[in-house]
């Protein structure tokens, strides 16, 4: 697995990573689900530059122009609840993508353990496919796995790419081993260490409630 870090060059970028993670800033949760958009947007904008292209005609007011446009059927799949946030900042870019969702959550059997559920997918076909896989924080990169293997029973897409936020160090070491070689990770930020909860130290807490409020476990 390719990993794309965006943080290793310096951009506007910083300052919506700084704001969701800034423990004040974030409990304006418009502000943090604004932020987390932004996130996805740049993201996005980066993956693009990978994608196929094709050069077509375009008719103005004064002549014809030709323009390159991105020649990828395009599913972008986000990761339920969390994802979401995110999931819109991509589709603000790839306006044009079809649309995937899958619920991966940790059921506790402890305080400190858990394992990971996965029970609904909305798919379409992703036969021949390009897949971009949405999630906010990457923290032992078990949800990723289990929702990738999920979205398969809905075809096998022609090439894979994760976009997330912020990634653990051992989230990347454990997805470079399970994801399919020639797929790519493009992170905003990686972070070394997750803690004996599994969240991503220094983080910034979790996703999803900063952004939809708190839940019952």
């Amino acid at each position: 697995m390719q990993v794309i870090n965006l943080s290793a060059t310096e951009s506007v970028l910083g300052n919506y990573i700084r704001e969701i993670r800034d423990v004040e800033i974030q409990k304006d949760s418009m502000r943090f689900r604004r932020n987390m958009e932004r996130i996805g947007e740049c993201l996005a904008i980066e993956l693009s530059k990978s994608l196929k292209y094709k050069t077509v005609s375009t008719q103005t007011p004064l002549g014809t122009a030709q323009v390159s446009i991105v020649d990828d059927t395009i599913v972008v799949a986000s990761i339920l609840r969390a994802g979401l946030v995110l999931h819109s900042g991509v589709l603000a870019i790839f306006d044009r993508a079809e649309n995937a969702f899958v619920t991966a959550y940790r059921k506790y059997t402890s305080t400190n353990e858990f394992n990971i559920h996965v029970d609904y997918i909305s798919s379409p076909d992703l036969t021949g496919k390009t897949l971009i896989i949405v999630d906010p924080m990457l923290a032992t990169g078990s949800s990723m796995e289990l929702s990738y293997k999920a979205l398969l029973q809905k075809g096998t897409p022609s090439k894979v790419h994760i976009i997330s936020a912020i990634a653990s160090k051992p989230a990347i070491d454990y997805l470079s081993k399970s994801m399919p070689e020639d797929s790519t990770l493009w992170v905003a930020a990686i972070d070394e260490n997750i803690n004996e909860h599994a969240y991503i130290v220094p983080g910034l807490g979790d996703a999803g409630d900063l952004a939809f409020g708190q839940k019952l476990d």
